[in-house]
């Protein structure tokens, strides 16, 4: 929203500078942006005439002006411009006037000087020179009622600012100069000076007849004849001040009223030209098919979820978003009918971006408009066109016809005054909440301790308690709560020994090389299904974007979108994590302080790694990580020996190159490389390795327990096995540890560890060779080689047994 401050102030003036205005506004939830001035700071530019061009006879391209600036003689200026002509009007900076400049530079000085042998005494200006606008096509030509003389900064009200206001979506009311005016009003308690609108009397009965056959498109319909008209009058200075301020290009007079008034009222209007309009107009939904040729020259095609305005020629304009180019008014026009109406936000909201266009019309109608406002808005757009383009003894004006088919209902909104004082953080009394109430204009029922609130038709934001109570905070002012530090008793709980914080999970994988990332949790549901094979996601009500629509249940979508982010910068090694929750429907979760019923949300840890093992260097080969890197990062995230890998499938996840993660028996995540289908699809060179571990996983650790240091020597055994090519190690390993707890002989293996994995010549082209490395120990006594040898025959007979194992020779 921008808008002069002038014409702010014409509605509301506190005795407050501009900056603190700004400051004002903005602490009360309408953003100030900006508040640059309409012009830069210059001096001594007047209103002068042109009283006599020559030609200079030193140079084909420059005049020699004589100029009355009102000072009694007249000066004598050089001037090369090519539109100076005698008796124009135009800005003259005298000797000694001081121009603006570009940024660091000095200010221009104007001195008496010789151009080509002729003296000039000051300077004729363009815009572009004064910095007004871009405009050095020639000088400005001001109105011939413009006073020799004046200052032109005071001619021009140059001595202004254009404010621009960042509203949020629920504050439509202050998408007008009398809306923030009404702000301004409450929050400072000056008068509100409303824009003065007098019903004008009809002077005919005509009216034009409109039918509204969508009820549920538009609750009012409020429109106007007015027949002969000068269309081609001049829209007035002030007007063109005030539209080009407030961001409007003016067009011709009738479409600058409109805007005009919507600028000034916030209620958009639309004029039609009344001999284009064939028969009655009917207000209803657009039909299949249906073509609508809008002002900007271009067509769109409409179907039954898009609002038309149309008459017996077929559908005419988008209802509240454009109007149509089969009856746009021209310099022809003679005969007009002005259009107010209150179209319902849920029947205009996102249509105007289907046609990949918004307009200042659809911005307001679909955040809500002032439905009592129309007839407002009609009479003054009535009393301008009859000011500026009437022809006496010719201008005729019609009846109003006001359509009421079904406005919002304005549900009473009760606030407590110990709620209110709860929330906000200070006492209040009933008396200050009424009037701060009867600052904002809202019609209220006071009962001891209790306020019911009756919304005016303008505000649809206040809807619930807490719309009031933020309403009260607001115009109290916010810097006027004081700072107060809770005061609670605080105590410090020990974090359970076998427990640890997410932090340090955190400081541990990137001590690994990983860096942090913080995600949306929202996620297209496209990722959804290529990621997790979540074919019904939780899907949000109102989502921020499109391709923001589900919430995710899965890390690595987000991740893999990172890595391409990346790789779209020449970043090419990659290692990143993630710490955040998914989100799943689970019918068992119940209400509680801390869950949602039928919704699961834990937390996990997300990894990828793409590119090489190590950062370029010189000391070593270059190879690309792989599963078994990726792998013993994870490892080192649980505790020793706690984990098993089992080879697993995911929807995301290569078929063969994929392992689920157990600790202790509870399942703890997933680890593999990206499935090839998804790596072509997101185009991406190499196949990252990805893992999601459960954040309830990673926090439980094993409590020390206290050991004495083994007094006696251990012994180092290995065993070479060969096993079917399907035999996996982990299966191996878990054969030797259940080994080692049932049966006694096996109770002095200490460890095992894999050393060799051997494919070759000597072997079937379907088994292999696995060699593991066992450390032996007793704890009671040096180990005898009998010992020795029968557990390690207790082992192989284990594996060969279960396995079908056997040792290689």
């Amino acid at each position: 929203m921008q808008f002069s401050e002038k014409w702010l102030r014409t509605m509301a003036d506190p005795a407050v500078s501009t900056d603190n205005l700004a400051d004002l506004l903005t602490m009360a939830g309408l953003e100030v942006e900006d508040a640059r001035p309409v012009a830069p700071p210059f001096s001594d530019v007047v209103v002068a005439r042109v009283l006599k061009v020559e030609k200079h006879p030193n140079a084909d391209r420059l005049t020699v002006c004589q100029v009355d600036a009102g000072g009694g003689e007249p000066l004598s200026i050089v001037c090369g411009a090519p539109n100076v002509r005698d008796g124009m009007l135009t800005a003259c900076a005298r000797v000694g006037a001081v121009l603006p400049t570009g940024a660091g530079e000095a200010p221009f000085l104007i001195r008496e000087s010789k151009l080509r042998g002729v003296e000039s005494f000051g300077m004729l200006c363009s815009e572009k020179e004064l910095q007004l606008s871009g405009d050095h096509a020639g000088l400005m030509d001001l109105p011939q009622s413009a006073e020799v003389g004046r200052d032109i900064r005071d001619y021009l009200n140059l001595d202004d600012r254009v404010f621009t206001i960042k509203l949020t979506p629920n504050r439509a009311d202050c998408l007008s100069v009398l809306g923030v005016a009404r702000e301004v009003s409450a929050l400072t308690g000056v008068a509100l000076q409303s824009p003065f609108v007098d019903a004008v009397p009809a002077t005919a009965k005509e009216k034009q007849p409109v039918r509204i056959v969508a009820d549920d498109l538009c609750g009012r319909f409020t429109g106007r004849t007015i027949r002969g008209i000068n269309a081609r009058a001049e829209t007035p200075e002030w007007m063109r001040e005030r539209l080009i301020r407030g961001g409007q290009r003016p067009i011709s007079a009738l479409v600058d009223i409109s805007n005009y008034v919507m600028l000034e009222l916030g209620q958009p209007t639309h004029i039609y030209d009344l001999r284009k309009i064939r028969g009655e107009l009917v207000v209803r939904w657009g039909q299949s098919g249906e073509q609508v040729s809008l002002l900007t020259g271009e067509t769109r095609e409409v179907d039954s979820d898009v609002g038309v305005i149309a008459d017996n020629d077929g559908a005419e304009s988008l209802a509240g978003i454009m109007g149509g180019a089969r009856s746009a008014v021209s310099a022809d026009t003679e005969d007009i009918f002005i259009e107010a109406a209150f179209w319902f936000p849920e029947a205009i909201q996102g249509r105007s971006r289907r046609f990949h266009f918004t307009t200042d019309a659809a911005h307001r109608f679909e955040r809500g408009v002032d439905f009592e406002g129309t007839v407002r808005a009609v009479e003054r757009i009535t009393g301008l066109v009859a000011a500026i383009c009437g022809i006496d003894g010719k201008t005729v004006i019609g009846e109003i016809n006001d359509q009421v088919r079904g406005l919002p209902a304005r549900l009473p909104v009760r606030v407590r005054t110990a709620r209110a004082s709860r929330v906000i953080g200070i006492p209040f009394a009933d008396e200050a909440i009424a009037d701060i109430f009867r600052r904002l204009g809202f019609a209220f029922d006071a009962q001891p301790g209790v306020l019911t609130v009756t919304p005016p038709s303008y505000r649809f934001d206040i809807v619930i308690e807490e719309d009031l109570i933020e309403e009260i905070a607001r115009v109290y002012g916010y810097d006027n709560i004081p700072a107060l530090f809770p005061v609670a008793p605080h105590t410090m709980r020990a974090m359970p020994e076998d427990r640890r914080p997410v932090h340090d999970i955190r400081r541990q994988i990137a001590g690994r090389g990983y860096q942090e990332v913080t995600n949306y949790s929202f996620v297209s549901d496209e990722w959804e299904r290529d990621f997790a094979d979540n074919n019904s996601p939780i899907r949000l009500l109102n989502p921020i974007a499109s391709q923001m629509c589900v919430m995710r249940s899965s890390l690595i979508g987000s991740l893999v979108s990172n890595v391409r982010h990346n790789l779209n910068r020449q970043v090419t090694r990659i290692r990143l994590f993630e710490v955040a929750a998914v989100y799943l429907c689970d019918a068992q979760i119940s209400d509680s302080a801390t869950t949602i019923a039928g919704y699961s949300q834990p937390r996990r840890l997300g990894g990828i790694a793409y590119g090489t093992v190590l950062e370029e260097q010189w000391g070593g080969e270059e190879r690309n990580a792989d599963f078994f890197d990726v792998k013993a990062d994870v490892e080192t995230l649980f505790p020793p020996g706690a984990l098993r890998f089992v080879a697993a499938e995911h929807p995301a996840l290569h078929p063969g190159r994929c392992a689920r993660i157990w600790c202790d028996g509870v399942p703890a995540g997933i680890l593999g490389e990206l499935h090839p289908a998804l790596q072509q699809k997101y185009a991406l060179p190499l196949a990252p390795l990805v893992f999601e571990l459960d954040i309830s996983a990673l926090e439980r650790v094993r409590v020390p327990v206290y050991r004495d240091i083994p007094r006696f020597p251990a012994v180092i055994r290995d065993m070479a096995v060969i096993v079917p090519e399907s035999v996996t190690v982990q299966e191996l390993l878990d054969v030797f540890v259940a080994e080692r707890q049932n049966t006694p002989q096996c109770a002095i293996m200490q460890r095992v560890v894999l050393f060799d994995d051997y494919r070759g010549s000597a072997l079937s082209a379907r088994e292999r060779s696995l060699a593991f490395r066992f450390t032996l120990q007793d704890i009671q006594g040096t180990l005898q080689d009998k010992e020795v040898e029968a557990a390690m025959a207790a082992l192989f007979a284990a594996v060969g047994k279960k396995l079908g194992a056997r040792l290689r020779a």
